[in-house]
């Protein structure tokens, strides 16, 4: 039976038709997922069936009594939510029925009339209802959606937009209506919030009419799928991977159906042309009806879709870069801010000299806020890596200090050499210049109009779309101008934070394919699981203050979290292997981790100022806490057995790996014998212990290394 049903539904906005005589229903307990291009009119949809706007035609008919509740995009909160004492007792409050069951049963105990049936019944519907844990399943949502515990008795007004957002779905989840109508619920979610969610809505009895672009989400928790396309809806049965296989089969039919139709078109234009001028009108006319019967079906024009260029628009294909592309050791990536004394942020007892131990003016010194250590991790040319790790681990200011947007706290941070970064921030309210789609452009390169207007067209942005003004452009519009501005210059190391942000799912797999194609090294932070899954063939972990590599993609990871693999133990363990394999340790550094990653240091080598391009990109960037790693050198080179040939590809590898570790290591031999002729070095003991130390290694380190390339050569083909 159905408790929500649409029948010839019609929704014009001015002169544009949204919903064109959309016929669906809504039975109990179905779980549809609502799929479409952004602008299809799923929000639309979703508001109509809530009741929040009525359709210009047609007529939506619920069950009498129909319990729903509704999460839109961007939480509108209401006046009694905010007002709440605590987040806990925000969300309590979704359970209003269990609540008021609550006082009366109270009220009726302190009245001594609990032998009465009224007592008796309203308990009865209060146990039915699950009441006697109601406080464990608010404690239970908020834990489920990322709400520390030490922020369950905080006032929402202390909370930020996205986290108003999440507090109103935990309420909505406690309501627990009939119908719960969600629109792009795993927004600020992270991967941990996100499979709570789905296991929570998979075990609810109610109907659920979700809209998203995740379709690992959709996957977790829909059996059916309702298309928007075309200002229509198809239903489709299965999860969302059924229906992409629907949707694929379906459309390669249209366009075969197409092609075979453009033919008889075709013939039967030659025959009215050939009757025409053989003056046989009879047969004229009757090809002229076949063809007024085949014209009205002519192909339907194929949905636009996103084209990410294979070449950067200026410059054309990136330069090859070496081998490896970014390696950390010791690297602490957080904030530095600056108290201003005792009136200031600091306070009278902040930090105030530039150890952040005081100094003799207290007017005036850095505040470091330390929020990830990465022991060791390195990124090869090629490698496709994501950054997962829950909210606030550190994820994006890892990824910003790569980029060069942040300065290191404390270690080592290494961009090799012919790195050409760009880098697409996950905030998109950053000003972006000119006033049009095309000025932004425009602005940001010396482009002729044809161009601009060509490269603009691969991003959708077509037409009158171009001279949009960017202020007014939608979060999937925003988005799409990021990535064409981010396609300007070339590059060979794309640094991308949540690149799906409001993009459509068209969108998204044309981005996947995009990834999958490149050779650019790539480094993402993301909450699409399908995008980690599907491009990623490592992760770098980021939690409990720690940075790890993990050698699979995200299924295996989940995996290994369900045996109890922790970011901890994976360091304290690596740390025990590598400690067992040296025989000393480098000073002033944490021990190396390299889970699923090879292990080969070199020397932190320090460059001049890095070359910042426009919107936010750095190319070129090297950088290191202090200059160089202190105490450092790298092993040589392992060695291969002598007389073994090399293939001529594995031999090229080689041979440029070897040459790299070469002038690192005579580069690091350089600025150690320079530092020894500093007076100030010779009069301290143990400085000149420690260079002439890491002097010795190096050394060792190069003979090392000049046997590996002597091996090499032998085993050349």
């Amino acid at each position: 039976m159905s408790i929500l049903r649409l029948e010839g539904v019609v929704r014009e906005v001015g002169d544009f038709t949204i919903l064109d005589h959309v016929d669906a229903s809504v039975a109990h307990g179905d779980r549809i997922g609502l799929v479409g291009p952004n602008g299809a009119g799923k929000t639309t949809l979703l508001r109509l069936a809530f009741g929040l706007d009525e359709p210009d035609l047609g007529v939506i008919h619920r069950k009498r009594g129909l319990s729903m509740a509704m999460l839109s995009q961007e939480a509108h909160v209401d006046s009694a939510f905010i007002g709440a004492s605590s987040l806990r007792q925000a969300v309590r409050a979704g359970a209003g029925r269990l609540e008021e069951l609550e006082l009366t049963l109270r009220q009726l105990e302190h009245d001594g009339r609990v032998t009465e049936p009224e007592y008796e019944h309203l308990q009865h519907e209060f146990a039915v209802k699950d009441g006697y844990s109601l406080d464990q399943r608010v404690e239970a949502a908020l834990s489920g959606l990322g709400f520390e515990r030490d922020q369950w008795d905080r006032p929402p007004t202390d909370m930020s937009g996205g986290e108003q957002t999440r507090a109103a779905l935990a309420k909505l989840l406690l309501a627990d209506p009939e119908l719960l109508l969600l629109d792009e619920p795993t927004n600020h979610l992270d991967l941990a919030a996100l499979e709570w969610l789905e296991q929570h809505l998979s075990r609810r009895h109610g109907s659920l009419l979700v809209a998203s672009h995740d379709r690992a989400f959709l996957d977790a928790t829909v059996t059916r799928v309702w298309e928007m396309r075309d200002r229509q809806l198809s239903p489709f049965r299965g999860t969302y991977s059924a229906y992409a296989r629907q949707r694929d089969e379906r459309d390669v039919r249209t366009a075969q159906d197409a092609e075979d139709r453009a033919g008889q078109i075709a013939r039967e234009r030659e025959l009215v042309q050939l009757y025409r001028h053989q003056r046989k009108y009879s047969k004229m006319h009757e090809h002229e009806a076949r063809l007024e019967a085949l014209e009205p079906l002519e192909k339907r024009k194929s949905d636009a879709r996103l084209r990410l260029p294979t070449e950067a628009l200026a410059g054309g294909a990136p330069a090859r870069s070496y081998e490896t592309a970014v390696r950390a050791e010791g690297l602490v990536v957080g904030y530095r801010t600056f108290s201003s004394g005792p009136s200031g942020p600091g306070g009278p007892s902040g930090p105030s000299g530039p150890s952040g131990h005081g100094s003799p003016n207290p007017a005036v010194g850095p505040v470091e806020t330390r929020i990830a250590t990465v022991p060791w991790l390195e990124l090869r040319r090629g490698d496709r890596v994501g950054i997962v790790g829950p909210n606030g681990a550190g994820k994006t200011t890892l990824l910003r200090t790569i980029a060069g947007e942040l300065r290191p706290l404390d270690g080592a941070l290494d961009i090799g050499r012919n790195v050409q970064l760009s880098y697409l921030a996950q905030l998109r309210d950053a000003p972006i210049p000119g006033a049009t789609v095309l000025d932004a452009i425009l602005d940001e390169m010396p482009l002729t109009q044809g161009a601009a207007r060509g490269h603009l067209a691969r991003f959708l942005f077509r037409g009158d779309d171009a001279l949009k003004e960017v202020s007014a452009l939608s979060g999937g519009e925003r988005s799409r101008l990021e990535l064409a501005r981010l396609f300007l210059l070339s590059a060979n190391l794309l640094l991308l934070d949540e690149p799906t942000n409001h993009l459509d799912i068209p969108a998204r797999e044309a981005l996947e394919a995009f990834m999958n194609a490149t050779d650019a090294t790539l480094l993402i932070v993301s909450h699409d699981r399908r995008l980690l899954e599907k491009v990623c063939n490592t992760l770098w972990v980021v939690d409990d203050g720690l940075a790890v590599a993990f050698e699979g993609g995200y299924r295996a990871w989940r995996q290994a979290v369900a045996e109890g693999w922790t970011v901890k133990a994976a360091v304290e363990r690596e740390a025990s292997r590598l400690h067992a394999g040296r025989s000393r340790e480098p000073s002033g550094h944490l021990p190396g981790v390299a889970v699923g990653t090879s292990i080969r240091k070199a020397g932190a080598r320090s460059t001049g100022p890095s070359m910042a391009l426009p919107g936010g990109r750095k190319v070129g960037v090297r950088s290191s806490a202090n200059g160089a790693t202190p105490g450092e050198a790298p092993p040589a080179p392992s060695k291969r057995p002598r007389g073994a040939k090399l293939s001529k590809d594995a031999y090229r590898r080689r041979k440029a790996q070897i040459e790299e570790e070469l002038a690192h290591l005579s580069e690091r031999k350089r600025q150690l014998e320079v530092t020894l002729q500093d007076p100030g070095v010779h009069g301290n003991f143990v400085e000149l212990r420690r260079v002439t130390g890491d002097l010795a290694m190096v050394n060792e380190a190069l003979v090392g290394a000049e046997e590996a390339w002597l091996d090499m050569e032998e085993a050349a083909p």
